[in-house]
């Protein structure tokens, strides 16, 4: 099962975390910054996956990949495969990159419900749903035309919105 997904940059601030068990906000920041200053005290020419027991609990895996200013982490027990987290990650990159063309630090920021429906699409509830970037792009496009058609429903009829104006 995978516990948690966290994209931060390089200077240690969460960007998008989430957490597929019950966990504190205290908690929660406590983790991030234990997971930061792991990530940040490691050599660029070293393996990308750690045991991490220490912060998450008995058999607790991380895996993490660094993309410009931004590291995307997965944080899983031992009944999920290591490599298949890593192309996890890789899925997600593709999808975000495709929703935001060439996917940025920003764009995580100022469309963080967009976000979390990419990642709800491919991870719900600590397992993974979906692996193929190209569905997971249907399903949110599908999630935009909904929203879209629910913000230009008006509750007011055009009748009584007219009379308003008289």
């Amino acid at each position: 099962m995978i516990k948690a997904v966290m994209m931060m940059n390089t200077q240690g601030k969460p960007r998008l975390a989430k957490f597929y068990d019950y966990t504190p906000v205290e908690k929660q920041q406590e983790l991030i910054r234990g997971v930061f200053s792991v990530l940040c005290s490691r050599p660029e020419n070293v393996s990308n996956f750690l045991e991490i027991d220490s912060l998450f609990g008995p058999d607790s895996r991380l895996v993490y990949k660094h993309y410009a200013t931004l590291y995307f982490v997965l944080v899983f027990d031992g009944s999920e495969n290591e490599l298949a987290m890593l192309d996890l990650i890789q899925v997600l990159v593709e999808t975000l990159d495709k929703c935001f063309s060439n996917v940025c630090e920003l764009d995580i920021v100022f469309n963080y419900s967009k976000m979390h429906a990419v990642l709800d699409e491919i991870v719900f509830g600590g397992q993974v749903l979906e692996t193929s970037s190209a569905e997971v792009m249907k399903a949110v496009e599908e999630i935009s035309k909904l929203e879209a058609a629910s913000n230009s429903i008006s509750l007011v009829p055009k009748s009584v919105s007219g009379w308003r104006g008289r």
